[in-house]
């Protein structure tokens, strides 16, 4: 994938040693979340990412490369010994194909580039009663493509996303007549 990578986030990268960042923002219906595997607050692009307390941070990514095919990926972002309102999110909100972007960065520069986007899969939770872990999977936007829509070519299938269009209305009269043709 090619991308516009800035130029003082490319000069950081250039240099023999490197501090990566990863930041992620998860789109929840009552509200984006924002995080980054640093301590303490991050803005980014004018928005807050929360970073980890007390020197622990609390924000891991694993599965992020690149190929240069067309394949389907997934990617595991761990959130760790996080605050209850994010546990309140996980077990009450709907999380499933709600967007997810993942951007990687260098952490002397402001400038971040997005390496991955798809939508959030699985979510599933560890408490051991004094801090939780919740591991989010995300699906690349491919892995959409290879799942059936479950779509019915049916008038009752169809009014439920266009409630006021007829087309389907005369399939069923129509499917067994006999027509000829001269």
């Amino acid at each position: 994938m090619s991308r516009n990578i800035p130029a003082a986030l490319l000069a950081a990268l250039s240099d023999k040693v490197i501090y990566p960042i990863y930041a992620v923002e998860m789109f929840f219906d009552s509200g984006t979340l924002r995080l980054w595997t640093g301590l303490n607050d991050r803005e980014i692009d004018g928005e807050t990412y929360i970073g980890g307390r007390n020197g622990v941070p609390i924000l891991s990514v694993d599965g992020a490369e690149e190929s240069s095919d067309l394949s389907a990926r997934s990617m595991s972002i761990t959130l760790s010994g996080i605050r209850g309102s994010m546990v309140q999110i996980a077990l009450a909100e709907p999380y499933q194909n709600r967007r997810c972007k993942v951007y990687f960065g260098d952490a002397r520069v402001p400038d971040v580039v997005q390496i991955f986007g798809g939508f959030m899969n699985t979510m599933p939770m560890n408490d051991s009663g004094e801090t939780s872990e919740i591991r989010v999977e995300v699906d690349s936007t491919l892995v959409m493509m290879d799942r059936a829509s479950n779509r019915r070519y049916t008038s009752e299938d169809h009014k439920s996303r266009h409630p006021n269009d007829t087309f389907f209305d005369y399939v069923r009269d129509i499917q067994d007549k006999k027509f000829t043709f001269r």
